[in-house]
């Protein structure tokens, strides 16, 4: 049966039943399919580096495995370490944050008092209950900040072993994927297999240089500002900065509240205004030039994958939803009859002036003949 042939209303009815079929597969798959998702985008990142001890050095395969699952444990490690270090720091902090956010409170109140007439006790005896609570429940906001890296040790053991084998064992969904099509589409099939491979290790090699730079331009202005735990605030920036929009607002409210605990209240403008600034830069600078505008996805769908993989699989869907439209779109605009809902998860395509003014002389000189 060719679905090519087939009335427009029949082939929604298929695509539609299609979606939400994959939609529930995905929510039943979760603990599987997560770390899974997971591990294949790391494994594009580190299979540089493991086919050059494999071609370069002469290492076997399993030792270029085992070499790439040392050096990822030492980095998960490492994040572990620092997060759980910063953390610690801050608990200790949360009497003195506590005392120096009321203070400040008690002077905004007086400050209103003075200006608007208003009775502060009744109106804003609220507020201290509120921040005394919110600053009380610091750790557990950041702890769970943290419980979005590693959901479980669960997790973590399918993500490794997911993460071996798809390296040890590339060379053979490799050529399963190309040995499921016929003959006579094998070269084009392999062709499409190999743009994707690249593209996509570029976007999350990409991706990663992404956070990187956000975590250093966030601690820089932080540290300029004065704002305490600088560093935790910009490498946690960085890793939210994934979530486009939602990420970096989330993380401005976090420190914008720790800059109103340790310092004045104006400083939460100018931390507000060096985060539109980082944010600028984000989406004009680092983003086209780093991940690349290829691969950029529009915020209508980027919206929409957040909220979708949140459904799907909760918090960790919300990070892998982008990658996943991503790599989606890279295949839609290589596989024909799929190039339009590739442009559709992209951004604009700015017209060719020099192709249009053509197309308008042509005409006119068309016209002219006549």
């Amino acid at each position: 049966m060719n679905l090519l042939r087939l009335p427009f209303l029949v082939k929604l009815t298929f695509i539609v039943v299609s979606i939400i079929g994959l939609g529930y597969l995905l929510a039943l798959g979760e603990s599987i399919l997560a770390p899974f998702f997971l591990a294949f985008l790391l494994a594009m990142i580190f299979l540089p580096f493991a086919n050059f001890l494999e071609q370069k050095l002469r290492f076997p395969r399993s030792f270029s495995t085992l070499f790439s699952v040392m050096i990822l444990l030492i980095v998960i490690t490492s994040l572990v370490l620092f997060f759980g270090s910063q953390i610690s720091s801050f608990s200790k902090d949360i009497p003195q944050l506590t005392d120096q956010a009321t203070h400040v409170f008690n002077d905004l109140q007086k400050w209103v008092s003075k200006t608007f007439n208003v009775n502060i006790d009744e109106q804003f005896t609220y507020l201290d209950e509120g921040v005394k609570k919110l600053l009380s429940s610091t750790g557990i906001i950041l702890g769970f900040t943290l419980g979005i890296f590693s959901t479980g040790l669960g997790f973590l053991v399918f993500f490794l072993l997911f993460f071996i084998f798809i390296l040890n064992y590339r060379r053979i969904l490799n050529n399963f994927i190309v040995n499921v099509f016929t003959e006579k589409h094998k070269s084009s099939v392999q062709e499409v297999v190999s743009e994707v491979r690249i593209m996509t290790k570029r976007y999350i090699i990409g991706l990663c240089l992404q956070v990187i730079i956000v975590s250093v331009l966030t601690t820089i202005v932080l540290t300029i500002l004065g704002i305490k735990y600088a560093i935790l605030l910009g490498v946690l920036t960085g890793l939210l900065n994934v979530i486009p929009y939602i990420g970096i607002f989330i993380s401005l409210l976090i420190s914008c509240f720790i800059a109103f605990a340790t310092n004045t209240p104006s400083t939460c403008i100018y931390v507000a205004i060096g985060y539109v600034i980082v944010h600028a830069i984000d989406g004009n600078i680092i983003l086209p030039f780093v991940v690349g505008s290829k691969v950029k996805i529009n915020a209508l769908f980027s919206f929409i994958g957040i909220l979708v993989g949140e459904h799907l699989w909760g918090i960790a869907g919300m990070f892998l939803c982008i990658p996943a439209i991503a790599i989606i779109k890279i295949i839609f605009e290589r596989v024909e009859g799929l190039q339009p809902w590739g442009r559709l998860l992209g951004e604009e395509e700015k017209p060719d002036k020099k192709k249009k003014k053509y197309k308008i002389t042509k005409k006119i000189t068309i016209e002219e003949m006549d």
